[in-house]
Parts: structure tokens; C-alpha cells; sequence
């Protein structure tokens, strides 16, 4: 009987609750469900030994001013990490950077008014979209970081981009080996966030 009481608290462990707040690649478009980032992150995680839910809050086609809109009802209370990944589609569209900013600044900081911890997920911009422009979007992310104390992973497809074997056709969205390249070098990162 001791023994069972002394086991019963790791058993009884509450998983933590990821949402994933960000747009096609965290909503998994083109994939089934199980190949898709929220699923793969889960179980990267859960393989790792951390207990575990990963919500789906991504939207496909969804700007940083999408998110900021949606943030309040697609980020739930019982949340213990959102990850906030979201940039790639204002990068697509040419959107100011100081735009990008502003409205990423909000979503942390509505999270933060709730004492949900944030992991801040950027996009690096290649240099061909204009050297200027380029370095004004990826600097958004790193002084993001910096201004509200928060981890930053600063490229959600590091080790992806430009891959043709690990990307659809399209040569945007990663295909079902393109998002266990994300996963991997992504996992330790939100279980190292969890435990701060």
C-alpha cells in the first residue's frame, strides 16, 4: 500500500497544455492530422518524458494581425505555454515589419497580462526579398524576445527551408519528414520553456 500512495502523485502528474498559436505550418496544412506539427510535437515531447497536451491554434493563411485578433479565445486559461509562432504570412504578403512588430508585441503582451508563459517561434526572411527588409523583419523577433524576457526560437523552418525532399510541392509547407526535422530541433526548446 505505501507504495502505491507514493506513486500515486507521479501518476495522478498533470499534463502541461501547449497551444501552438500560429498559421498553416502549425496547422498542419496538407498533412493528416497525425503527421502534422501539433501531433508530432506532442509526441516528441511525451518521448522525452514531459507529460503533455499540444493544442492546434494555428489558421492557415493568418498574419501576426490575425493572431492578435484571435489571441484572447484561441489561447485557452489552463494554457502552460503558448507558443507563438506566427510572421510567416506577413513575410509572404510584404507587410511592414514595423507592423509584424507591433502586433506581436500585443500578443505577448496579452498572454503575459494572463500569466500564460509565451515561447516566441520566428521565420528568417531570405536576403532576396531585399537586404533591408530582410534584416528589418528578423530583427523583430530577437527584440521581441529581449524587450519582454521571453525565449525565442528563431526560425520555426531551420533546416527545412529550400529542402525539396522535406517540403509539398509547394516549397513553403513542409511535408510529413520536413515537420519531424521541425519537431526535433524544436521539442527540447518547449521543454526547456516549461520548465522556467
Amino acid at each position: 500500500m505505501p507504495l502505491f500512495v507514493a506513486a500515486w502523485p507521479a501518476l495522478a502528474a498533470k499534463p502541461a497544455v501547449i497551444t501552438l498559436l500560429g498559421d498553416s505550418i502549425t496547422a498542419g496544412y496538407g498533412l493528416p492530422g497525425r503527421a502534422a506539427l501539433p501531433n508530432q510535437l506532442q509526441a516528441a515531447l511525451t518521448r522525452m518524458g514531459v507529460a503533455n497536451v499540444v493544442r492546434a491554434a494555428g489558421v492557415s493563411g493568418d498574419t501576426t494581425a490575425g493572431g492578435l485578433g484571435r489571441v484572447d479565445f484561441s489561447v485557452q486559461k489552463d494554457t502552460s505555454l503558448a507558443i507563438v509562432a506566427l510572421g510567416g504570412n506577413d513575410l509572404l504578403q510584404g507587410l511592414d515589419p514595423k507592423r509584424t512588430r507591433a502586433n506581436l508585441d500585443g500578443i505577448i503582451r496579452k498572454l503575459k497580462a494572463r500569466k500564460i508563459p509565451v515561447l516566441l517561434v520566428g521565420i528568417t526572411a531570405p536576403a532576396e526579398v531585399g537586404g533591408g527588409y530582410a534584416r528589418d523583419f528578423n530583427a523583430v523577433f530577437s527584440s521581441l524576445a529581449k524587450t519582454h524576457g521571453v525565449p525565442l526560437y528563431p526560425n520555426l523552418i531551420d533546416g527545412v527551408a529550400r529542402r525539396r525532399d522535406l517540403n509539398q510541392p509547394d516549397g513553403i509547407h513542409p511535408n510529413a519528414q520536413g515537420v519531424q526535422v521541425i519537431t526535433a530541433k524544436l521539442a527540447p526548446v518547449v521543454a526547456k520553456a516549461l520548465k522556467r
